[in-house]
C-alpha cells in the first residue's frame, strides 16, 4: 500500500472519528422528546379520546385477509395464480388441500372479527369459534355460484371490449374482474355478517384497483367494468345483469347533514341501475331514490340526480371546440 493511500485512510478514519464524537456530545444536550409524548400519546388512547384497539381479545389481521383474497383467487382460478401444474387428475387434490387452508384461515380471521366486534359493543361472545367455523363454511359452500357468476362477468368482458383477446387475458390482467371478485366475495361475507373483514377486503381491491366497491351493494351478473380507476359503487347501490361502467363512474349519495352517519345507516341513499345500463366514463349519478331504467345509455361527464325511464339517453350537448394555430392552406 503506498504511503499516500495510508494517509488517504488515515485521514478519513480521523474525520469520522471527530465527527462521531462531535455527533455524541450534541445528541446528549438535546432535549429528549419521547418521554412527553409518550405520556401525551397514552393519555389520549386510555382516555378513550383516540381510537385505538388497546383491548385484550385479537383483531384481524390486514395482512392474513390478504392472503384470503389471495388464496380465494387461486381456488376460483386454478392454474392461474399458483406455480403448480395442474392436471384433471390433480384436481381434486388440489382443490380440497387449498380449500382446507382456507377455511381455516378464513375462520380464525372471523372469530378475531367476532370477538373484537362483541368486545367494542359491549356485548357477551357467546361460541366465537363454532359461528366462525359455520359463517366460513356457509362461504366455501357458496364458492361455486360466486365462480359462476364471475364466469358470466368474464363472458360480459369478452363481449363489451374488442381489445379482450380470451379469458385467459382478462383473468390475469383485467382489474375490473379482480374488483369484481373480490366484492362477490366481500359481499356473501357481508350477507352472513360477519363484521369488518368485507370492508378490508374491499379496501385491498381498491389500493390495487382504485375500483371501490362497497361490499353492501348488489350487483347482477355478466357485470364488466371497463378500465376502471375512480369507479365508486356505494354501499346501497343496486345494479342489475349485463350493466357496463367505464372509468370514473360515481354511483354516490347526495349530499348528506352531519349526523347522516347513524340516521341514514339503514336507508337507501344511493341509486338503482336496471339491467342493460351502459355508463360512460365520469358519469356521476347520485341519490337512493334515483333509478337509471333498463336499456338506458348514460354520456361521459353527466351529473344525474333525477330518475329516467327504460330506453333512454342522457348526453350533454356537444361542446364548441376552438382551434387555434394555421389554417389549412398553412398560412
Amino acid at each position: 500500500m503506498t504511503r499516500w493511500v495510508q494517509e488517504f485512510i488515515m485521514g478519513k478514519q480521523d474525520v469520522l472519528s471527530g465527527s462521531c464524537k462531535t455527533e455524541t456530545v450534541t445528541a446528549e444536550r438535546v432535549r429528549n422528546p419521547i418521554p412527553e409524548a409518550v405520556t401525551a400519546l397514552a393519555a389520549g388512547f386510555k382516555g378513550g379520546r383516540w381510537a385505538s384497539h388497546i383491548e385484550p381479545v385479537p383483531i384481524p389481521s390486514k395482512e392474513e385477509v390478504i392472503g384470503l383474497v389471495e388464496q380465494a383467487q387461486r381456488i376460483l382460478f386454478p392454474g392461474f395464480f399458483s406455480p403448480d401444474i395442474l392436471r384433471p387428475e390433480n384436481l381434486e387434490y388440489h382443490l380440497g388441500q387449498q380449500l382446507s387452508l382456507f377455511y381455516e384461515h378464513l375462520a380464525n380471521q372471523i372469530s378475531s372479527a367476532i370477538r373484537h366486534d362483541c368486545f367494542r359493543h359491549n356485548q357477551a361472545c357467546t361460541l366465537c369459534n363454532e359461528r366462525s367455523y359455520e359463517m366460513a363454511a356457509a362461504l366455501i359452500e357458496g364458492l361455486p355460484a360466486i365462480r359462476n357468476l364471475l364466469e358470466t362477468d368474464i363472458e360480459a368482458t369478452l363481449t363489451g371490449d374488442p381489445a379482450a383477446a380470451n379469458s385467459d387475458e382478462v383473468i390475469f390482467s383485467y382489474p375490473g374482474l379482480f374488483a369484481t371478485m373480490v366484492y362477490r366475495l366481500a359481499h356473501r361475507l357481508h350477507e352472513l355478517e360477519v363484521p369488518l373483514i368485507p370492508r378490508i377486503m374491499s379496501e385491498h381491491a381498491y389500493h390495487r384497483t382504485a375500483i371501490d366497491i362497497n361490499p353492501e351493494a348488489t350487483i347482477g351478473s355478466h357485470f364488466f367494468i371497463d378500465h376502471g380507476s375512480g369507479v365508486v359503487v356505494g354501499a346501497t347501490t343496486t345494479i342489475g345483469d349485463r350493466v357496463r361502467l367505464y372509468q370514473g363512474v360515481t354511483l354516490g349519495a347526495l349530499s348528506l347533514p352531519r349526523d347522516a352517519g347513524v340516521r341514514l345507516r339503514n336507508v337507501k341513499r344511493h341509486p338503482t341501475i336496471e339491467d342493460d345500463v351502459i355508463i360512460y366514463a365520469n358519469a356521476t349519478i347520485l341519490g337512493g331514490e334515483t333509478v337509471v331504467g333498463a336499456r338506458s345509455i348514460i354520456g361521459g361527464n353527466v351529473w344525474l340526480t333525477e330518475s329516467i325511464g327504460p330506453d333512454t339517453r342522457v348526453m350533454l350537448e356537444q361542446p364548441r371546440l376552438v382551434y387555434f394555430g394555421r389554417d389549412e392552406g398553412g398560412k
